[in-house]
């Protein structure tokens, strides 16, 4: 497994649907996650606050804790036909699969820890100075104001079914 940092939360630009890009803390490469428009609205959000009100995915680290049990981190493990699967790592070791773009937003609101196996980078990695060649530095500010602007200029067409 390899650990990520979030680089940028883009809007592609042929399917007008958000996506995650997500590069190695300590490599060249970077991987493009497609996401549903809910999931994408959490992650630009960002970590979650002491006083920002609660989201739909806040509530599974207090239920969490109130199981005696502690969320570390989200891994996606597979690509399968272009489908990731991820899965939640609890207690230091426990993985419960959930939808990957679930597993990415739940990791960006608590600021946990992102991995992806070395397999998925090497199959569909791509170089950082390739996707961006002026570097994923852009602030935070101007990516969710970005995000923001295509968000209000979305409809529900613009996120069909994809074919799979």
């Amino acid at each position: 497994m390899r650990t990520m940092r979030v680089a940028r939360l883009i809007v592609h630009a042929r399917s007008r649907q958000p996506v995650l890009v997500l590069a190695e803390t300590d490599g060249d490469r970077c991987l493009p996650i497609f996401l549903r428009r809910p999931q994408a609205d959490v992650i630009a959000v960002g970590p979650r606050g002491a006083d920002d009100p609660l989201l739909p995915q806040d509530v599974l680290v207090p239920v969490l804790r109130g199981l005696g049990h502690q969320l570390d981190g989200a891994e996606l493990t597979e690509l399968t036909d272009g489908v990731f699967s991820a899965v939640l790592v609890l207690d230091g070791g426990t993985r419960v699969a959930v939808l990957p773009s679930d597993a990415l937003a739940v990791a960006v609101r608590e600021g946990l820890s992102i991995a992806v196996a070395e397999e998925i980078l090497d199959a569909v990695g791509q170089p950082v100075e390739e996707v961006f060649p002026d570097g994923t530095g852009a602030p935070a500010q101007q990516q969710v104001e970005e995000f923001r602007s295509f968000l209000d200029g979305v409809t529900p067409d613009d996120f069909g079914t994809p074919d799979r």
